[in-house]
């Protein structure tokens, strides 16, 4: 210290303003960080009181008023390094309180992180309460409100404050973490805040009025700060606080109305809740609280009559004065006994109604009901083995709108003809009890870690955080996770792929309305309904999972919910493709790793469904690796009026293609799409309109200043479509028909001279029958360019119109002259449908040249490939 207050070097180091002078330069350059920090310190050495220094330089400067890291920052936190190795600076009596009266006023402008800093070196804390509290007050009749909070905060002065008056301000400008800082150390504090808050959310109680009280308010939105806003912060809170809920009543009755209503709409305007079920959750709901049962008796007033609302009159136990008029009048009517015909009604009712829905194909007795860890072992031998596939489930006691992740009650593993249902709260009650709490959290891990056992779920992600909420050992399972199928995500392809789906769907819902029957469930429901033919009965989905015994209806629920998946994967394994799919479906979704939802929504824009349902990622000119390929019979699209050429050179290598007639509307591209699951092909105006009606990546626009061949080209590119030597003429170019009848040269001789003679003698006879052949032994054939046609009656049992549609007579007569005479012609194709007639030619050989960077040769089809 001697050695920095001799320095005679610098006597700028004297005064402030000039240290502040001399060090500006060296803060610009990082390369003299370390020559401005010895600059600071001998600077500090030779001030006379550094202390009242730094508060000359901070007072001279504004640097530091913005947000981030600055010189005034850099300066102060050098100063309180170097005075804990000069403690002889720390000041005290009334040159103490001076420097505290000083540094108030910069306090009110310094952004957060200088504060500490400075509350620290001129020891604030121990300055007089009530000249801060005066300060802090100051402030807060400026208009400072958020300045007013921080300050308090820092100094501790919240004991000695209104917590009403400061902490409203902050809500009304939405700085509700602050806020919760405020009191956050402070239980009596935070006890308060809620009450005041809870007398917010009373019926007629207007916020705005509030608001007046408070001038200056910046960033107020009254629109946003409601009841329901103000609910579930009061709800937010109380958990963070662990309050008392009788500290809430309004907010907690009105949570609770709304579950009420809630109920009474599931049990009967969409009736998927049991009576049982229903009953269970509205006398839990309303409790003793007379005022929720008064609401209740109105609610049954409006959903039931008169007599039921008597029934729960009596069964609550309310006085008859508080009672409607009619409701009083009906309870005088009522026997002591409490009847149950209506009850007995509606579950007959219900039952009739299951058996149109999803049942469970294995017996009672293979559900097992686990509470004890030695039930456990059973479980873990069966499922714990690699290549089993394991179906996973869980339920949990219904929220209705509470905050937070709810506790997972039931957990559900099924296997091949067996479900195990594992009662989690007991199990992990009575492995903390052995001392062996991470035994069960320990299995689950190895369940859901183990590659080689497929895990099916239908929305895991949220599966698994409510099971990380269950067991803190258990978070980070998601990240840790392989080998899962989430069935949520091959619904979603489903819906894509659009095959029927949303045709069968509306079907489905109207053969339930038409039957008075409840619509089935969206989500799984739907999709087993989709899959397996009826839909899954979700009745007891919003049980009290948390009630001990289980009822058997939720048993059966919980198994059936958990095997579905089981059959499902089965199914869609057997046959994706009916379904839309991809043919290696396991290969797609297995061990898919979780995308987090902001990462998800930025990916999404980049992908382009394949008609197959995969995803391939970016644009016809951004992407860098192509979509899954599909094969030309897979391939199926619907062509806009204005691309008929396309859509000939399409099915001239085997796509499946539907065209719009010159007087069809556009839309009716984007209908057909829908229904049959096929891409739309267009150009210009009508893409933007035809995209946003079929799922993204369903709609291609093609250029169309090029050719046919070339718009044929890009299409199959785009969609990495791959076409083989045995698609090419596959399909009729004229109709999109793939199967033909093989006539023998011969035959189409008398065939095409009895034509000519047809108009006399009214017919034509034969001898020698036609063989009906599908395009996958369709050889290469040559269409005729001619459009005369002459018509041949089907009088012939045995002749070539036999196989042929209704109506349809063969186009003979458009075979040219010569062609018959041809050596080495051994037989005619002919289309089922129109009756178009082709023969192997040398138009073959010009397609395989025009697209043959699209075809893809088989071993096979190497020595057919070198002849053309």
């Amino acid at each position: 210290m001697n050695q920095e207050s001799d320095s005679n070097d610098e006597p700028a180091g004297q005064d402030p303003l000039l240290l502040l002078k001399t060090i500006q330069p060296l803060w610009t350059k990082k390369e003299m960080k370390k020559q401005l920090k010895e600059e600071i310190r001998r600077g500090f050495a030779g001030l006379e009181d550094p202390l009242a220094g730094l508060l000359d330089i901070l007072e001279s400067s504004t640097d530091w008023k913005g947000k981030g890291h600055s010189l005034g920052y850099y300066i102060t936190s050098e100063l309180q390094l170097w005075m804990k190795e000069h403690p002889a600076v720390q000041q005290s009596g009334m040159k103490l309180k001076k420097l505290q009266t000083r540094v108030l006023r910069i306090l009110a402008q310094c952004p957060a992180n200088l504060l500490d800093p400075l509350i620290s070196i001129y020891q604030l804390h121990t300055a007089d309460r009530n000249y801060l509290l005066g300060h802090v007050s100051h402030l807060y009749h400026r208009g400072d409100y958020k300045e007013a909070a921080i300050l308090s905060i820092k100094l501790k002065l919240q004991p000695d404050q209104d917590v009403e008056k400061m902490c409203m301000p902050l809500l009304f400008q939405d700085k509700i973490n602050l806020m919760e800082d405020y009191v956050g150390e402070y239980p009596e504090l935070q006890c308060k805040l809620l009450q005041i808050l809870d007398t917010w959310c009373e019926p007629g109680f207007n916020i705005r009025d509030i608001a007046r009280q408070y001038q200056g308010l910046s960033r107020y939105k009254p629109d946003k700060l409601n009841r329901k806003m103000l609910s579930k912060l009061v709800f937010r809170l109380r958990d963070r606080f662990n309050v008392d809920p009788a500290l809430c009543p309004n907010v907690i009755n009105q949570r609770h109305l709304r579950t009420l209503n809630y109920l009474f709409y599931k049990r009967f305007v969409e009736k998927t809740m049991t009576q049982e079920n229903w009953t269970d959750h509205v006398q839990s709901t309303v409790g003793e609280n007379q005022w929720l049962q008064g609401h209740l008796i109105q609610l049954l007033i409006s959903y039931c009559d008169l007599n039921t609302a008597a029934r729960w009159a009596q069964r609550c136990n309310l006085p008859k004065e508080i009672l409607p008029n009619g409701v009083a009048d009906e309870l005088q009517k009522l026997k002591i006994q409490e009847s149950v015909e209506e009850a007995t009604k509606a579950e007959n009712y219900e039952e009739i109604n299951k058996k149109d829905c999803y049942q469970l194909p294995i017996p009672r007795a293979n559900i097992h009901f686990l509470q004890k860890w030695e039930e456990m072992l059973q479980c873990w031998e069966k499922v714990l083995q690699p290549g089993q596939i394991v179906a996973i489930d869980m339920e949990w006691r219904p929220s209705f709108g509470m905050v937070g992740k709810p506790r997972v009650s039931l957990l559900q593993i099924a296997v091949k003809d067996e479900v195990f249902l594992l009662d989690l709260p007991q199990l992990l009650e009575q492995a903390e009890m052995k001392g062996e709490k991470e035994k069960l959290p320990h299995f689950i891990q190895m369940l859901y870690s183990d590659a080689a056992i497929t895990k099916l779920g239908y929305g895991m992600s949220g599966d698994l955080s409510s099971l990380a909420a269950t067991c803190f050992a258990l978070k980070g399972m998601d990240k840790q996770s392989q080998g899962v199928v989430d069935l949520l995500t091959v619904d979603k392809q489903l819906q894509k792929a659009s095959i029927d789906w949303k045709k069968g769907s509306r079907k489905v819902e109207q053969s339930y309305e038409d039957k008075g029957i409840r619509q089935p469930e969206k989500g799984l429901s739907l999709l087993v309904q989709h899959v397996l033919g009826k839909p899954l009965d979700k009745t007891e989905q919003l049980s009290n999972w948390e009630k001990r015994p289980l009822r058997e209806e939720q048993i059966v629920y919980a198994a059936s919910d958990a095997y579905c998946l089981l059959e499902i994967y089965e199914k869609l394994c057997k046959d994706p493709a009916s379904f839309g799919l991809n043919s290696d479906l396991t290969k797609s979704l297995v061990g898919k790793p979780t995308i987090k939802a902001r990462a998800k929504k930025q990916l999404n824009k980049q992908e382009v469904p394949s008609p197959c349902g995969q995803q391939c990622k970016g644009s016809e000119k951004e992407t860098s690796r192509p979509p899954a390929p599909i094969s030309a019979k897979e391939f199926s699209v619907v062509c806009d009026n204005m691309l008929q050429g396309l859509g000939r050179y399409l099915r001239c290598l085997g796509v499946d293609v539907r065209m719009l007639e010159n007087e069809d509307d556009h839309r009716k591209a984007a209908e057909i799409a829908r229904q049959e699951g096929r891409v739309i092909l267009t150009s210009g105006l009508p893409y933007q309109t035809l995209q946003s009606q079929v799922g993204e990546g369903r709609c291609f626009s093609v250029n169309c200043s090029e050719k046919a061949k070339e718009q044929a080209l890009q299409v199959l590119k785009h969609f990495n479509v791959h076409v083989t030597l045995e698609d090419i003429f596959s399909r009729c170019q004229v109709c999109n028909c793939n199967k033909y009848l093989k006539v023998p040269k011969e035959r189409m001789r008398q065939l095409v001279e009895g034509s000519k003679h047809s108009a006399g003698d009214g017919g034509t006879s034969c001898s020698t029958p036609c063989e009906e052949k599908s395009s996958q032994t369709f050889d290469a054939a040559q269409c005729t360019e001619t459009t005369q046609s002459e018509w041949l009656e089907r009088t012939d049992p045995c002749g070539a119109a036999v196989g042929l549609e209704e109506g349809t007579t063969l186009q003979v007569a458009a075979i040219p002259p010569g062609v018959l005479d041809k050596a080495e012609l051994t037989d005619f194709y002919c289309c089922t449908r129109c009756g178009k007639v082709f023969w192997e030619g040398s138009h073959f050989g010009r397609v395989v040249s025009q697209f043959k960077d699209v075809l893809v040769i088989t071993g096979d089809e190497q020595s057919i490939y070198k002849l053309s």
